[in-house]
């Protein structure tokens, strides 16, 4: 039987006052090993989405459950510890930091791992490699192209080679060549065993996964990967 590394039972996520409500009543399971597609347009919901699945954010109310941690149950040094050893984040905007090198940019990835300096430099070189700039370790990422910076902002996500790769629109700044470069190393980590979302405005990328969750208004409209898997002892307890 597949194994879980996303639970979502019941979710749901209020801000503010009066309320708004990001999410409501939201079921989600994502196997190890699966690649889909959160797709929406702006407003659906699929950012507060990627938080909760992401352990930025905490629901207001149902059951939330990443790689086999109940989020509910553990306070933000556990929360940084499970982000830090299992997700990866691929951002729109790179956030990189111009006048640091890319195998630098990238050793950051390891910062909260506790693993030292010269092992962070090294696997970040081995990162790059992965994602074809090898010969761009020393270059400072105003020197790069916007296909290049992403692809420098991907080495960063895996670099700890974590279980869960989330990426929020990788794909919105770049040129269509630049874009399908992306997606195909996005791809061949999907191959390689990481466990690939995309949260994504973009119903022609989305088509182009295995499985694609579609959300308007807070909600899960369709899912093609739904009914595929059996229910989990949270979605099983949550209709007890």
């Amino acid at each position: 039987m597949s194994t879980p590394i996303v639970e979502l039972a019941g979710v749901g996520r209020v801000y503010g006052s009066p309320p708004t409500v990001a999410l409501d009543n939201v079921d989600l399971r994502i196997d190890e090993g699966e690649m889909l597609a959160i797709v929406g347009p702006s407003g659906s919901g699929k950012s507060t989405m990627l938080n909760i699945v992401g352990s930025l954010d905490r629901a207001s109310s149902g059951a939330s459950r990443i790689a086999g941690h109940d989020i509910a149950g553990l306070n933000d040094t556990e929360l940084s510890a499970l982000r830090a050893y299992t997700i990866g984040f691929i951002f729109q905007q790179f956030h990189l930091s111009d006048g640091v090198t890319t195998l630098d940019n990238v050793a950051t990835g390891l910062l909260y791992t506790g693993v030292p300096k010269k092992e962070r430099r090294r696997r970040a070189a081995i990162a790059l490699e992965r994602v074809g700039l090898g010969h761009r370790l020393d270059h400072d990422p105003r020197q790069l192209s916007g296909g290049e910076r992403q692809r420098v902002a991907i080495a960063r996500a895996v670099v700890g080679e974590p279980a869960l790769l989330l990426a929020d629109e990788p794909t919105g700044s770049l040129d269509s060549k630049s874009g399908a470069v992306v997606m195909d190393i996005l791809r061949e980590l999907h191959r390689s065993g990481t466990t690939v979302v995309v949260i994504t405005h973009d119903s022609e990328l989305a088509a182009s996964l295995p499985r694609q969750v579609r959300i308007r208004d807070g909600n899960i409209i369709s899912d093609t990967g739904r009914g595929t898997t059996a229910p989990t002892l949270l979605e099983a307890g949550k209709h007890s």
